[in-house]
């Protein structure tokens, strides 16, 4: 099957849905096309709990400060000229998304309520309660589902980019239902696909977080780069009977919550002298250090100081949470570890969202854009993907091409690839990735976990030749193939920077 479309977009994320939106309302003619894997509503997006770090406050607050939190804890590779555009595009971008029906929690003189996290100098954390990128996708799905000329595809899965000539021509799809696989020419496509967080053990992001937009886009000779940076959120809720990995935000610390280890010491002030809001790296280090030293399996977070009826109101689903848990965060302390959370490089794009390759632009966390440089800033996210989502509607405002069709017969043979062999295979990697290329690394782990993704990549390759392949089997070779640069560049690295830590390098101090 054969389909065409003006503008492809992959990924129903706040990235991809403020991409489609814009542009189906300034050209109520073209046809825009939303694929996504899940539900339309599942993302990376829908989990994030924190906010939107935005200059709101012009008295205590302004753009530059915020730009020095974002370039320190970025520690040194940051690019400068997109920290200061997107930062100052911010409350335009909030703005957008308040008109379009997104609420935020406000204060009792009607402002905006703005919280604190840490790397921030000051509160500018625009939130709802604790679900604020669930609210904001229920806001922008609204909207979407108004525009008559979005079509949102969910459960199709992006297989590979059409490419000839470094031209993007579409995609091929897996319609998950009927097992078809569809091809779909557009004029520009969009990856706005998130995260690589399935590569982990142990992970905030959702099932969905495969990688597959950076790995269609490195199949497909994109460039790429900073795979070496993932960042680990330092506290999420140990527990190691659960059947996934629940967050305790940072804006809880932001709250007035304190690390302690099971003695009751608060250690991060031996660390840091912003003690429990340093950047979430050093925070991560040094919970990590502590373990090793204890042999520990978790640190806690104390929260019994606080008020407690405060911290329901601003947390409800933390607090539910912990419950569940058998947690009275009244009386008892959280238990914490930290998780993979966030991939700070990506697709490598400039100021439009535009990659190496013709006619595919990126943004979100499968983009690279230089905001973040080594380590990413809480809260930088949400609004990272609110102005590129707007950099890309403005490059395609001005810009115009052909649909030209690329005739390849995507061919399936024989059974599917055994669903044993690919769950076995997933646990494996997940379990070398998270030994081998976590908080701390070292050369002689990483180079043996190189030469095995290697080999399993050849072992998917071989799967392909012989049997059909199946949804878990495509997310599998995906995240095989974007663990590969995340070794491959750590092991190149030779100096430590923000979320990147190997032993036996240069310590770069952030103190």
């Amino acid at each position: 099957m054969n389909r065409q479309t003006y503008y492809l977009i992959l990924g129903s994320g706040i990235a991809g849905l403020t991409v489609a939106i814009k542009l189906a309302q300034q050209f109520p003619d073209r046809k825009v096309l939303v694929v996504t894997k899940s539900n339309e509503d599942e993302s990376n997006t829908k989990y994030a709990q924190g906010g939107i770090a935005v200059v709101m406050d012009g008295v205590t607050d302004d753009f530059e400060k915020h730009i020095n939190d974002t370039l320190l804890c970025g520690d040194g590779l940051c690019v400068r000229e997109v920290v200061e555009m997107v930062i100052k595009e911010g409350p335009k971008r909030l703005a957008e998304l308040i008109q379009w029906g997104t609420h935020f929690d406000t204060a009792a003189d009607g402002t905006l309520d703005l919280g604190k996290e840490g790397g921030h100098s000051n509160n500018r954390v625009v939130h709802f309660k604790d679900q604020t990128g669930r609210e904001i996708e229920r806001a922008i799905l609204t909207k979407a589902h108004q525009q008559p000329n979005i079509e949102i595809l969910d459960f199709h899965f992006a297989i590979d980019l059409i490419t000839e000539n470094n031209i993007c021509h579409g995609v091929f799809v897996l319609d998950e239902k009927s097992n078809e696989i569809i091809t779909i020419h557009s004029r520009f496509t969009i990856l706005a696909t998130g995260g690589i967080g399935q590569v982990y053990q142990q992970t905030t992001n959702p099932k969905i977080a495969t990688g597959d937009g950076i790995a269609m886009a490195i199949r497909a000779k994109a460039k790429i780069s900073d795979m070496e940076f993932i960042q680990f959120h330092p506290t999420a809720l140990y527990a190691p009977h659960s059947a996934s990995t629940f967050l305790i935000s940072e804006a809880v610390r932001g709250f007035g919550a304190y690390l302690k280890t099971k003695n009751g010491h608060r250690f991060m002030l031996d660390y840091d002298v912003r003690g429990e809001l340093a950047s979430r790296d050093i925070v991560s280090r040094s919970i990590e250090t502590e373990l090793k030293n204890s042999g520990d399996d978790c640190v806690y977070l104390d929260c019994t100081h606080l008020d407690i009826i405060e911290f329901q109101k601003h947390f409800p689903t933390i607090y539910q949470n912990c419950a569940l848990e058998g947690i009275d965060i009244a009386q008892n302390w959280i238990p914490v570890i930290p998780t993979q959370h966030y991939l700070c490089g990506g697709i490598a794009v400039d100021l439009n969202g535009v990659t190496s390759i013709n006619r595919l632009l990126a943004c979100g966390e499968c983009s690279r854009t230089g905001l973040h440089g080594a380590n990413r800033l809480a809260s930088n996210s949400l609004l990272e993907a609110l102005v590129y989502a707007h950099q890309i509607f403005k490059f395609l405002s001005q810009t115009d091409s052909e649909i030209k069709s690329v005739k390849y017969d995507f061919k399936r043979k024989g059974n599917p690839i055994a669903a044993e062999w690919v769950s076995t295979l997933k646990e494996k990697l997940q379990s070398i990735m998270q030994q081998n290329a976590g908080i701390v690394r070292n050369d002689t782990d990483l180079k043996n976990t190189l030469k095995q993704l290697q080999v399993w990549k050849n072992d998917c390759r071989e799967m392909e030749r012989e049997y059909a392949v199946t949804k878990a089997f495509l997310e599998l070779k995906n995240s095989i193939e974007v663990s590969i640069p995340i070794v491959a560049y750590s092991l190149k690295r030779t100096q430590n920077k923000g979320s990147f830590y190997k032993e036996g390098k240069t310590i770069n101090l952030q103190f």
